[in-house]
């Protein structure tokens, strides 16, 4: 496990539950907006102080009873070749899991479905599928996305969605696309889903310089696209 980051504290992260964040390093998308670029783009990692596996493991030893779950993160967690044994060691002291994942690496959501290790699955849905070409040149994606979404409500696990809304890569008829994609998965699949949430673009750091210049949606905006997906689902949340 590379660990890039360690948030020893949050109500923000997982919803209904006080936790930790552990940031994962690396990740196999260039989303344009990103705002953890340290975590994203390799010649800004910094490898040198890497958080050791082992003082976050100590950390959550210590704060058993005091925290309820915690969120894994990134970057793109399931690239992390030790995820799987990394989860088991949390899930033995008592935590619940939430993993954050792009959901590309359908592979790895079905190992960790498998042996029932994460219990609430939040899945960014960056944009339509014609537009994943911006973030990802990979053939599979599509494909892989939409496969690891129907394990998982397949399973006992809790699904969130979300969708960051950047001005250029999401738009108003962009979510007229992205719904009518989830429901040729699965016409049930907003029903399913624990909630769905819009999160407004945040400028003050990016992956590509120029987007902390691009003006975010004015609420307004956000409401209109929440409105689109109430319709479907009985839980959207706008995060602005």
């Amino acid at each position: 496990m590379f660990i890039g980051g360690f948030q020893k504290f949050t109500m923000l992260d997982y919803p209904g539950k006080i936790a930790a964040v552990v940031f994962t390093m690396g990740c196999n998308f260039r989303c344009p907006y990103c705002h953890n670029p340290e975590l994203v783009d390799s010649k800004l990692i910094d490898y040198e102080n890497e958080i050791k596996e082992n003082d976050v493991l100590k950390f959550l030893d210590s704060r058993k009873g005091d925290l309820d779950g915690i969120c894994i993160t990134g970057g793109e967690p399931t690239l992390q070749l030790g995820l799987k044994e990394f989860i088991k060691k949390i899930k033995k002291m008592g935590f619940s899991i939430k993993l954050d994942t792009n959901a590309s690496h359908s592979s790895i959501v079905s190992e960790l479905i498998e042996d029932n290790l994460v219990d609430y699955w939040a899945i960014d849905i960056k944009t339509t599928p014609e537009k994943y070409k911006i973030m990802t040149k990979k053939d599979d994606i599509i494909e892989n996305i939409e496969k690891s979404i129907s394990l998982i409500t397949g399973s006992c696990s809790e699904l969130e969605l979300r969708t960051t809304v950047a001005p250029g890569y999401v738009n108003q008829k962009d979510f007229d696309e992205i719904i009518n994609w989830i429901n040729g998965i699965d016409q049930n699949i907003f029903s399913k889903l624990f909630r769905y949430s819009i999160q407004n673009f945040r400028p003050e750091k990016t992956l590509h310089n120029g987007f902390e210049n691009v003006k975010p949606y004015e609420k307004k905006e956000l409401e209109k696209m929440s409105k689109k997906l109430k319709k479907y689902c009985g839980n959207v949340v706008v995060l602005d």
